[in-house]
């Protein structure tokens, strides 16, 4: 049996654990506790190379499975990955040296505990996209609140508590109906194991209120509009590394959920449900994009942003077709590494200037040359001009939708130039004017270590919009299946409706 997924748990927990037992009275103790953290999220990286190499692309089935006795014969411990899941942890493990770089200086209280709830909350990431058991699925899913939790809380800004139980409590109600349908799944299957549900037919009216239920968490997390509103309030009092994570991993949960479990298991709900979708994910496009304009706060105008970007991913996976599914999730993976890189370039002007309101900057072109092409980069990615990984993901989703539903992928596309809008209005406001503002005259380029973290991300945004088959390959044969399955709901549900006319 493969444990090299249950490696990828246990590692960071290995890790937290290490810091518990190091000592942090000293310099020397804090050194040894960063060390640490960003030793065991390498190794975690290099151990998730090794999983991708032992993996697969080409089947749509499920590879490198790790199962054991659990809770009773019919719950049980049990892991594994497809092409749907390999790549988000990939990016997960990818993304979590840098965030731990990125806290090198910046965290200076209870440098600890911060380093310990990132790494805990590594292992919660891994775990939810490995997971192969619903409950084991719901458990990683919810856990995942906690180290978030505290690490806006603890270590967030003036209005962190504030900002802290409004995201726990959003994302904790909206769960609470997906526990109830998995345990009426439980007790309808007789099973929570995810590859045997997947070839369970559940009734058609049961479908309905499963398919709700799982909605009710999946829309919160992600986030989709209209309850978003906990995301602008926790990116802009997280601290750097935590907005990192909070838009390029945890809001992709949300989306995971959709295409792992409410559109493979109930497939004729989802058929139903697809316009609802397909409506609240153009007004989210648009509506936000339009927020984002009005922002006057640097975070919040990006957190705004991945609301709008969440848009097209809702809309791209309920279009139920194959460049609607396929753009869906690459836009799920590059926004992860666009989103992510914003932030991280957020957290290089207010590590110097402590502040990350637009009207403090200006003319920083003058002083941070470096910086002014980065920024420029994430910001084209982020508009979605080709070229980048940005553009993509969504033409493929409007690609997609336009085949679902013209009238609204035209709708939708006015969000693409919103973007522009919003997007290069930000630049102009911080990068290119005079520099007048006197805290602004001695701000230096980005360092060393700065740069260590940006430029892999530069090249990878570059890269993959240069060369996107390297990720849709691998989305491939599982969208394959998918919609194989989904197609033949359809063809059963319009059958029993031509027999009853």
């Amino acid at each position: 049996m493969n444990h090299l997924l249950l490696g990828l748990i246990v590692l960071p927990l290995l890790g937290a654990a290490l810091i518990l037992l190091t000592s942090d009275d000293s310099q020397f103790g804090l050194r040894n506790i960063r060390f640490t953290a960003l030793f065991a999220t390498v190794l975690t990286f290099a151990l998730s190379l090794l999983a991708w190499k032992e993996f697969n692309p080409a089947s749509a089935d499920f590879q490198l499975v790790d199962e054991a006795a659990w809770l009773s014969a019919s719950i049980r411990f049990k892991l594994g990955v497809d092409g749907f899941s390999m790549p988000f942890i990939l990016l997960t493990t990818f993304l979590m040296p840098f965030c731990i770089v990125a806290s090198w200086v910046s965290v200076e209280k209870r440098v600890k505990e911060y380093m310990m709830a990132f790494l805990v909350l590594e292992a919660l990431m891994i775990g939810v996209f490995s997971a192969l058991d619903l409950v084991l699925f719901y458990l990683f899913f919810e856990a995942g609140l906690i180290p978030m939790f505290l690490i806006i809380g603890i270590w967030g800004g003036k209005r962190r508590i504030y900002a802290s139980f409004k995201f726990f409590l959003y994302t904790l109600l909206g769960s609470l109906l997906m526990l109830i349908a998995v345990m009426v799944m439980f007790h309808e299957a007789h099973t929570t194991d995810i590859p045997t549900l997947l070839a369970y037919k559940f009734p058609a009216a049961m479908q309905t209120w499963l398919w709700v239920a799982f909605f009710a968490s999946f829309a919160v997390k992600m986030p989709m509009w209209p309850v978003h509103t906990w995301l602008p309030d926790a990116h802009v009092e997280a601290p750097t590394a935590g907005s990192v994570i909070l838009a390029a991993i945890l809001l992709k949960m949300g989306g995971y959920g959709f295409i792992r479990i409410s559109i493979p298991l109930f497939p004729d709900a989802s058929l139903f449900f697809a316009p609802l979708v397909f409506t609240m994910s153009a007004i989210a496009i648009v509506y936000t994009s339009l927020v984002a304009l009005m922002q006057e706060d640097i975070k919040k105008l990006i957190a705004y942003s991945s609301v709008a970007h969440m848009g097209f991913v809702t809309m791209g996976l309920f279009s139920l077709n194959a460049q609607g599914i396929q753009g869906a999730m690459f836009q799920m993976v590059s926004h992860g590494l666009v989103s992510g890189a914003l932030f991280l370039c957020v957290g290089v002007i207010y590590d110097r200037m402590h502040t990350r309101e637009i009207a403090a900057y200006g003319g920083l072109v003058n002083r941070m040359p470096r910086y002014a092409v980065i920024f420029m980069i994430f910001t084209m990615a982020n508009v979605g001009l080709p070229g980048t990984a940005g553009f993509v993901g969504e033409f493929l989703t409007l690609l997609g939708a336009f085949r679902a539903s013209p009238w609204v992928a035209l709708f939708a596309t006015t969000g693409v130039i919103l973007s522009a809008c919003y997007a290069l209005w930000l630049y102009a406001r911080v990068v290119f004017g005079k520099l007048e503002k006197p805290g602004l005259m001695t701000i230096q380029d980005v360092s060393g270590r700065e740069l260590a973290i940006l430029v892999p991300l530069v090249v990878l945004t570059i890269w993959y919009g240069v060369q996107p088959g390297a990720i849709l390959d691998v989305f491939a044969a599982p969208t394959e299946a998918l919609l194989k399955s989904t197609q033949a709901a359809a063809q059963a549900a319009q059958s029993v409706a031509s027999a009853v006319r």
